[in-house]
């Protein structure tokens, strides 16, 4: 894996295309500089550092086809920037992809890989995806996530689809189902959890999400597959998309997920190391939704992980 050397903060011009064209420029910087609080972005657009056609805008204006954005320094240090990647990295993700034409991409995200770079990573799949597919100009995510969570992760390849795609997910048209292990048993065969989620910050500085009445709406399908000693296989099908609300909505019904360090339970978790549980057992086994140009009707699986499967049969053995 190469990397680049710091490069001088400087001044960039940018010429809009026609894929670009219709976003609002907040939106567009926010897109274009990753890690640099949105606060400052903000700031640049108040005090007229951002240019479009060499004049003032407002942080609503919407990019034309043609426009040319100037786009001061907003870093205050750049980061290392990766221009290549081990060819191991690339082949587990070339044989991660589940489905790809020229609107979108579909992997079987590996565990242990961010979607995105932030300010402790370097690299994410979205990074990776755009230096193994250099010719195609626009690769975004259409969701998230959380880096210790496997399972099915959607690419856009043009805005297009990329708009269609967030549309659908934001009015619950998609079908999205986990694979977890959690803690104890569950009362029923089928339990729904209806919980509002509320973003948290600690004194610590970490962020957690916690159930809270003011918080967002939430709901969650939590579906018994197979049982073990201590702990059931579910299903978990979201009806809505919150930050970590598998984790936290089966954690606040006294059922943790396995391994998760944040929201789970510490003994469990030990446990659970004898039967070589390494990291969070939180899959993204299916998705199903629409095509975001075709429209037709789409269900991508992806494998549990083999480290997964062989905790389960572990399990089973007892």
């Amino acid at each position: 894996m190469a990397n680049s050397p710091p490069a001088a903060p400087s001044v960039q011009f940018i010429d809009i295309r026609a894929d670009q064209a219709g976003q609002r420029i907040d939106n567009f910087l926010i897109t274009l500089e990753k890690g640099v609080p949105k606060s400052r972005i903000y700031r640049a657009l108040r005090k007229g550092e951002v240019r479009v056609n060499k004049g003032r805008i407002k942080q609503t204006y919407r990019l034309q086809a043609g426009d040319q954005v100037r786009v001061p320094p907003l870093r205050v240090s750049e980061k290392v920037v990766i221009t290549e990647l081990s060819e191991s990295l690339t082949d587990a993700l070339e044989s991660a992809i589940l489905m790809e034409d020229d609107d979108i991409l579909v992997i079987n995200k590996p565990a242990g890989l961010a979607v995105h770079a932030g300010s402790q990573i370097q690299l994410g799949v979205i990074e990776a995806m755009r230096i193994i597919r250099p010719e195609n100009r626009f690769v975004e995510l259409v969701h998230r996530l959380d880096r210790d969570t496997s399972g099915c992760l959607v690419l856009a390849k043009s805005r297009a689809a990329l708009l269609n795609l967030q549309q659908q997910m934001k009015a619950s048209e998609t079908d999205k189902r986990y694979l977890t292990l959690t803690r104890g048993k569950w009362p029923a065969q089928e339990n729904i959890v209806d919980l509002a989620l509320q973003k948290n910050s600690l004194s610590s500085g970490e962020r957690m999400v916690v159930p809270d009445i003011n918080g967002k709406k939430s709901k969650t399908l939590f579906e018994v597959k197979q049982e073990f000693s201590g702990c059931q296989l579910v299903t978990a099908k979201l009806y809505t998309g919150r930050t970590h609300q598998i984790r936290v909505h089966s954690a606040s019904q006294s059922h943790p997920v396995a391994g998760d360090e944040k929201y789970g339970d510490r003994e469990f978790n030990k446990h659970l190391r004898q039967y070589g549980l390494k990291r969070m057992f939180l899959h993204a086994w299916q998705l199903s939704l629409k095509h975001p140009i075709s429209d037709e009707p789409l269900t991508f699986n992806a494998e549990l992980p083999d480290a997964l499967k062989d905790v389960l049969k572990q399990l089973e053995k007892q």
